[in-house]
């Protein structure tokens, strides 16, 4: 197949929802109609000892939650899909906001009872922001939950985005008969419980037809007509270039638990997804036709096998093809590098690969080569912007609980600090290490797999801190830079590499701060030129 057809073929996407939503359910079964897994493992019951594919981690088969990103890829209709899983709990954040500079187009799952909730807004607002276009899926039809309508006008306000349905449930809750799929023009029917099969559909061109009173009675049908046709005159024809653009957001609804109208929403999504998209540079825009290979990390994770200590960073394919045993350039190492196992991934298990194309995502085992938003290329110095770091707003002394095992600790904190968890600021005054993090729930996370993963029992003492500051002087030999490194050296750290950072305890310090000391400037993110 030519390199254009493969660049065409591909699909990459995440799911993005508040937690609970159904996100890593609904990955399980796209897998399932994928073919890649012959029975999905319900993910709430526990008759069923199988888990999620998609959450591999430990803690994360003992908490029920999704703890980092995941990458499954399967393939469908001749099309290579390649889906990202990513976290909802908002204490893991910045991991699915770093997902999304690597994906094309995005899921959005909401819960039919819920409806729009906190973590969406934040995520959905990340997207809209880089333009990626949205598809929504309405989850758990099958419980008792708001109205259609009243969840589409929630949609369009809370989240600011034009929608409009491509499938329209008949009935909800109680009710719920089935779907009618408004892109095909035919009718699912609900028959209850099929955790393993899949349903068959009816076609209905013409929903006037008097059979349909047959299939789901003569109240349901006279609804869904007048609801029909109401849609018809409310929400606006769907246009494949206006979801490309990010102003127009089809809607669909379905019970991923229940199998049930998740192929509607694939087979929509293979015909309407776009294929890998041109990522913006530092230098200039990267378009995936393009021959030479370019692509960036966007994930690095520690021990994905436990019994091999093995690092893989996550790289995103941008342009070009990525080949086995061909040396790349390292951009900010400046050095060529080769990788004999490429793998590419289903969950936990992986495959080695020998070639790659634009949208894929390759992992690559690494030594400590690779931070997050590294770039490879095949000698053109580029790098792709949007990976920051953001200030933590957590902050602990982290310290040894076992003396014997101090080499353990630190290896293990250093490998973890490297996967983007957390962050690790080392005073300058007494070389204490202090760890920073969007959310409280990490430090149980890191405890866990320090001493799961690495041997090591740490525990942690409050530091009172506000903010992370990275401190970049005007002037670094200037007197007023002096003086405030003198004034301000309790709170002097560096990070993992090596920067300086002023750790604030409020937002009044930070003002003081930069008020006494105009030259001396103060970023909340890692990122700044």
């Amino acid at each position: 197949m030519s390199f254009l057809k493969e660049i065409q073929r591909r699909r990459t996407f995440g799911i993005i929802s508040h937690p609970d939503a159904g996100k890593t359910t609904l990955t399980e079964k796209l897998l399932l109609f994928g073919g890649a897994i012959q029975e999905a493992g319900a993910v709430k019951n526990n008759k069923i000892k199988k888990g999620a594919t998609s959450d591999f981690m430990e803690i994360e088969r003992q908490r029920g939650i999704s703890v980092s990103t995941s990458v499954l890829a399967f393939n469908y209709k001749n099309k290579k899909i390649n889906i990202l899983d990513t976290p909802g709990h908002k204490d893991f954040a910045e991991d699915t906001f770093r997902t999304l500079t690597a994906v094309d187009s995005v899921i959005v799952v909401i819960d039919v009872a819920k409806g729009v909730e906190e973590q969406t807004e934040k995520l959905v607002a990340v997207c809209r922001l880089r333009k990626i276009p949205i598809i929504v899926f309405i989850n758990k039809l099958d419980r008792e939950g708001k109205d259609a309508f009243d969840l589409m006008d929630e949609v369009e306000q809370k989240l600011g985005l034009t929608v409009t349905p491509l499938s329209f449930p008949i009935g909800m809750g109680y009710d719920f008969q089935g779907i009618y799929n408004l892109w095909e023009q035919n009718i699912n029917i609900f028959s209850g419980d099929s955790r393993k099969n899949i349903e068959e559909t009816i076609a209905f061109s013409d929903v006037k037809n008097p059979e349909l009173e047959k299939i789901i009675g003569e109240k349901p049908a006279d609804k869904l007509r007048e609801e029909l046709e109401l849609i018809d005159e409310v929400y606006p024809k769907f246009d494949r270039q206006d979801y490309l653009d990010g102003k127009l957001q089809p809607v669909f609804f379905g019970s991923a638990l229940n199998n049930f109208g998740v192929r509607e929403l694939l087979d929509c999504f293979v015909e309407i997804a776009p294929s890998p998209r041109p990522k913006e540079s530092e230098t200039r825009l990267v378009d995936p036709k393009e021959e030479k290979m370019t692509g960036f990390v966007f994930k690095i994770h520690a021990n994905m096998d436990p019994k091999h200590r093995d690092r893989l960073a996550f790289i995103k394919i941008v342009s070009g093809t990525f080949e086995r045993n061909k040396p790349y350039y390292h951009v900010r190492q400046k050095k060529n590098l080769k990788f004999s196992s490429p793998n590419a991934f289903f969950a936990e298990k992986k495959e080695i690969v020998d070639i790659s194309y634009p949208g894929d995502i390759v992992g690559l085992h690494d030594t400590g080569n690779f931070k997050i938003g590294d770039t490879l290329t095949e000698g053109e110095v580029m790098s792709f912007k949007g990976i920051p770091s953001f200030s933590p707003e957590h902050f602990r002394y982290i310290n040894n609980a076992d003396p014997m095992k101090a080499k353990q600790l630190d290896k293990g904190i250093d490998q973890l600090m490297d996967e983007g968890v957390a962050q690790l600021f080392t005073l300058e005054m007494n070389n204490r290490k202090i760890i920073g993090t969007v959310g409280a729930l990490q430090y149980e996370v890191i405890q866990y797999r320090l001493e799961h993963e690495y041997g090591a029992k740490c525990t942690y003492e409050n530091f009172p801190v506000h903010k992370a500051c990275w401190v970049k002087p005007n002037d670094p030999k200037s007197d007023e830079f002096k003086e405030f490194r003198r004034i301000k050296q309790k709170f002097l750290a560096h990070d993992k590499y090596g920067q300086l950072v002023f750790l604030a305890d409020s937002d009044f310090t930070i003002q003081m701060t930069q008020n006494k000391y105009p030259n001396v400037k103060l970023f909340f993110t890692s990122e700044f030129e």
